[in-house]
């Protein structure tokens, strides 16, 4: 039985190897499926901002013992106090009842009696707040903001410390691939979106840069050594990279899935929507798209961003030939160029030499790395029967 950590070893020395570059266009595929599956729920039916953004009344009923028509009863009892609008009553924890709808105003009071008289609760235990809609649009402002200043400063960071654009492009992409798709997730399902919810959408930013960063750390160590030693491309030496990154990707996503996965069936069984059950919800769904994206799409993405430069064109011709020579093929050769012919008259066996190159790349494995092609002696051209006899040596 093969364990785990063997197979991290594995992956690690190169012995066994996952071609997540090669299979780049599946990962484009599968990520713009999800895409458009989270713009459709984004534009087609809209996203459930919670009270603090659109404004209104909240009411909370505690000692409630909870039926299947509380629903029912709150919005009959609303009814009856005259307030009209949108009305949402959910349970929180196991014996209250929360009460959402647009601004009561002066029938504040009437509503917390008809939810009283409906519950069979005193309406001095009722709980009431209104909140503004200009606090909502202030906080979305303020994340908008956070958010803008935020990817500008993960551009800078990653141009300055890998010393290239195309990984800051490339870590850019897959952060607004994962929030695109978490707040899609929000909109299909109708999870409500709150100021904890806005929190934890920049947290799993923070974290999937974490992990990119991790991964394109080793990336380029791994092409620097490619592009000095001539050794393997650099789509391969990437492709290690993730390879050698993936057991530890995996296993700290897990880590930091399994107590936020313990605080979501907390949330939904014991506490009710909250500040905890919104922001345990946000990370644990941004957590997972964000180690997806941080192996399936930025590596990929970089390397295709770098196909076309002359240093990369370059290794991969140098490391093609190089495998040529090794795998005992030969480069075809334009004529006249870097070739020459040995002709021998006719019958004598004789061969034609073309060599192709006569060096190998510096660093390579070749022992004779550097050193020219040795010529053919005119007699061994010939064949061993047209060699002369040596003399016999002298006697002393």
């Amino acid at each position: 039985m093969v364990s785990f950590a063997e197979v991290g070893n594995d992956l690690y020395t190169g012995k066994r190897s996952i071609d997540f570059i090669g299979r780049q266009k599946v990962w484009y595929v599968v990520s713009g499926v999800l895409i458009a599956l989270a713009l459709v729920g984004v534009f087609a039916r809209g996203l459930n901002f919670g009270i603090e953004f659109r404004g209104g009344s909240e009411f909370r009923v505690p000692g409630v013992t909870a039926t299947s028509d509380y629903e029912q009863r709150a919005e009959q009892a609303m009814t009856k106090a005259g307030v009209g609008g949108n009305i949402v009553a959910t349970v929180i924890g196991r014996d209250t009842v929360r009460v959402q709808t647009e601004s009561a105003g002066e029938q504040t009071d009437a509503a917390k009696q008809a939810l009283a008289s409906t519950f069979s609760v005193s309406a001095q235990n009722i709980s009431a707040s209104f909140i503004g809609p200009s606090w909502g649009a202030s906080v979305s402002q303020k994340a908008i903001q956070g958010l803008v200043i935020f990817l500008v400063l993960v551009a800078i960071f990653m141009a300055i410390y890998f010393r290239t654009w195309t990984m800051a492009v490339a870590g850019l992409v897959a952060l607004v691939h994962d929030l695109v798709i978490t707040v899609g997730i929000y909109a299909l399902f109708g999870f409500e979106i709150t100021p904890s919810s806005m929190i934890g959408f920049l947290t799993i930013l923070g974290y999937s840069l974490y992990d990119t960063v991790v991964v394109f750390d080793k990336v380029r160590e791994n092409t620097t050594a490619a592009l000095t030693s001539k050794r393997s491309t650099y789509r391969d030496a990437a492709n290690l990279a993730v390879n050698q990154t993936l057991v530890r990707s995996v296993n700290t996503t897990v880590v930091a899935l399994l107590p936020i996965a313990a605080i979501l069936v907390v949330g939904f069984v014991a506490l009710g929507p909250g500040t905890l059950l919104d922001l345990s919800l946000a990370l644990f769904v941004g957590i997972a798209v964000g180690a997806y994206s941080s192996i399936f799409i930025a590596t990929p993405l970089l390397v295709d961003l770098r196909r076309n430069e002359h240093d990369i064109k370059e290794l991969e011709k140098v490391v093609t030939r190089t495998t040529n020579r090794v795998s005992g093929t030969r480069t075809p050769v334009a004529a006249g160029v870097g070739a020459h012919s040995v002709s021998m008259p006719e019958g004598s066996g004789a061969v034609t030499v073309a060599p192709t190159d006569t060096t190998l790349p510096a660093g390579g494995d070749d022992a004779v790395a550097g050193a020219p092609a040795r010529e053919v002696h005119k007699w061994a051209q010939a064949g061993p029967r047209n060699q002369p006899k040596r003399p016999p040596k002298s006697k002393r």
